[in-house]
């Protein structure tokens, strides 16, 4: 751990006593007699009494409840699979978004690469939201269906999972991007009855069509009873045998009606990464999002009503469900459909700053990049942002130390990380305490998480195994057609029984910040010794001349270690000796000698999945034999054509 480190940003008294985790500590000591000093002692009590921390949050955040709940939380015999949670209650996430409904503000602000922002109020998103449910509702949709959207990130994907959500049926989306056999591979699964499409979307400034790819899809999915067509790429396409979108807006509008459902109706099926195997369809509750939604945006984002949330995201990305959760909080939904590099590098903080975004959000590839690009803003380009979110990835410390010295001084980075296994986050930000460059601030309420070492006992300023140790409401329900829960057990409580392990590399600082060094399944054991994937990202981030990178590290015969770099040259510049030399000293001066690689070479590209994660195990396979289209599932990847790339690079070839 780095010893000598201050923080690089600390919160004023009047910062954190205006925010909610604030209001809520008093509302504790108030209404139930609970008094913490400081954020540490709130989350030790909230993770060893969750029930009674869950509880009153449910109080606090004043959730709708159709029916009175019997109990908090009952736990299994064995294990967290199983868990149930506030017995008996019957609620609607999409009911809970729409008593935010407030005339003096807009409820969704949008973009994309061709045209200018436009503003959707409450009222119009009411309107558009009962004309689509009372159209599902007339074609017989109920309760438990499951609809499926391949829309991009644009105002009618929000409608049609709100008016999805109000019937009690079930969303699951791709983006549309995504590959048929990845679609299919997903969808199939679940046997939708209704598919939203559009006719295409433009990405870098390109269009591209996707009718000749929809018609193919529906007829493998033989249990869809209606598509529903927007034109959109276009405007003037036409697919046959569709509901019209068009037609259905012309609907007379009424009330919507909100089902109550269960604490653990499904709410969304999301997919693991499918770089591998068949992806697992992870099925989450209704109660369990909304309550972990509300807890983050309210408690640990510091959200706002009427302040504008903006993430940058697709469709296909958890993050996309996430931030739509700001529709919660009562914030202003802010939306772009398009490449954040098109047509130039700054186009998402131009777009933030023209909408007076409050809250932005991106992968943490995406800051990188603007940092390496030497990007820089006045300090009054962004007067209404109060946060910087980051995820995907391990945010590096030198890309918080380009944030503060070249976006805004005053700002609340919050480096966020948790996967589609929750929807939401496990660590994150915390507005009553500082932020230290390459560190998260903290473990969120109600997260039991440590850092085990081989013998399952915690550790402290060393490197571990992420587990959680409590059942958490947003866990998933199961995963849809999983027999016994055997793949849910097989993925999260393998290795420590009745004990969640993530598959991240962390460690947790004596100051209670988290440093996570990547997935453990992606982990450098360098002669016995292991290495965080992002220790070497970092270092490397400090050459100028290498625009990415990929490391892998391979067990050979014998205990030796074969550790490999992969480097993408900005344009203009070749690898040489010099380069290479420059990266062994910054990777020795950095971190050690064990983080120096055998050897460096020079490639076009690096693969990335379509949610901006670098795929170092099927390099890994790859490398190590493996046929590329096994390795990987290419419709999952941004740029399934480099994988070829890597062949050449095969140990013994």
């Amino acid at each position: 751990m780095r010893k000598d480190i201050t923080p690089i940003w600390s919160p004023t008294v009047e910062f954190s006593k205006a925010s909610r985790l604030w209001d809520y500590m008093q509302w504790l000591k108030k209404t139930e007699r609970l008094d913490f000093p400081d954020y540490h002692s709130l989350w030790q009590w909230s993770v060893e009494h969750p029930d009674e921390f869950w509880r009153s949050f449910w109080d606090y955040a004043g959730i709708l409840n159709h029916q009175e709940f019997s109990s908090v939380m009952i736990r299994p015999t064995e294990g967290m699979i199983g868990t149930r949670w506030f017995e008996g209650a019957r609620l609607n996430y999409a009911e809970h978004v729409f008593r935010n409904a407030n005339s003096q503000h807009q409820a969704i602000i949008f973009q994309n690469e061709k045209e200018a922002s436009i503003s959707i109020s409450w009222k119009m998103l009411e309107d558009a939201v009962s004309r689509l449910a009372g159209w599902m509702r007339s074609v017989g949709i109920v309760k438990g269906d499951r609809i499926v959207s391949l829309m991009p990130n644009i105002p009618e994907t929000v409608i049609a999972f709100l008016a999805t959500q109000s019937i009690g049926a079930i969303w699951s989306s791709c983006s549309p991007d995504f590959g048929n056999p990845s679609i299919i591979d997903r969808f199939l699964q679940i046997e939708p009855k209704i598919l939203f499409v559009t006719d295409g979307y433009t990405y870098n400034g390109k269009l591209y069509s996707k009718i000749d790819a929809w018609e193919e899809l529906r007829s493998t999915l033989t249990s869809l009873e209606e598509v529903v067509f927007l034109p959109y790429a276009t405007k003037s396409t036409v697919m046959n045998n569709t509901a019209s979108w068009k037609k259905i807006m012309m609907r007379e509008s009424e009330t919507i009606v909100f089902e109550p459902l269960a604490f653990d109706h499904p709410l969304w099926i999301l997919y693991s990464s499918g770089t591998t195997g068949k992806p697992k369809a992870i099925t989450h509750s209704v109660g369990g999002n909304l309550l972990e939604h509300l807890k983050v945006l309210l408690l640990h984002w510091d959200v706002k009503q009427g302040e504008r949330f903006f993430w940058y995201s697709t469709t296909g990305w958890m993050m996309w469900n996430f931030s739509l959760a700001s529709l919660l909080a009562g914030a202003t939904l802010v939306i772009y459909d398009g490449s954040a590099g098109y047509p130039k590098l700054e186009k998402l903080w131009d777009f933030a700053m023209q909408n007076k975004v409050a809250h932005f959000g991106g992968g943490a590839a995406f800051f990188i990049a603007c940092m390496k690009a030497g990007m820089r803003f006045s300090e009054d380009s962004f007067k209404h942002l109060r946060t910087i979110g980051s995820t995907g990835s391990p945010l590096p410390a030198e890309a918080f130390e380009w944030v503060y010295a070249n976006v805004k001084k005053d700002i609340w980075l919050i480096s966020f990380s948790g996967g589609t296994d929750i929807c939401s986050g496990f660590v994150g930000g915390c507005p009553l305490l500082p932020v230290y460059a390459g560190e998260i601030q903290c473990r969120l309420l109600g997260c039991y998480l440590e850092a085990f070492d081989e013998h399952g006992k915690p550790l402290r300023n060393s490197v571990g195994e992420m587990v959680i140790l409590e059942p958490m409401p947003s866990m998933p329900v199961y995963f849809w057609g999983d027999k016994n829960n055997e793949r849910y057990h097989l993925s999260y409580f393998e290795q420590y029984p009745g004990i969640w392990r993530h598959g991240d590399w962390i460690e947790i600082t004596s100051r209670e910040t988290v440093i996570i060094f990547g997935r453990s399944d992606a982990t450098l054991n360098r002669d016995g010794v292991r290495i965080g994937t992002s220790e070497v990202y970092s270092a490397v981030d400090q050459v100028k001349e290498v625009a990415d990178s990929l490391v892998v590290c391979i067990e050979k015969t014998g205990g030796q270690y074969y550790m490999p770099l992969f480097v993408v040259m900005k344009e203009g510049y070749v690898l040489n000796q010099e380069i290479k030399r420059e990266i062994y000293s910054q990777l020795r001066k950095q971190y050690s000698p064990r983080h120096v690689p055998d050897e460096i070479f020079q490639v076009e590209d690096i693969p990335y999945t379509i949610s901006g994660k670098k795929m170092e195990t099927p390099i890994k396979k790859i490398l190590m034999g493996t046929p590329s289209d096994q390795a990987a599932s290419k419709d999952t990847m941004k740029n399934p054509q480099v994988l070829e790339d890597f062949i050449r690079f095969r140990i013994g070839s």
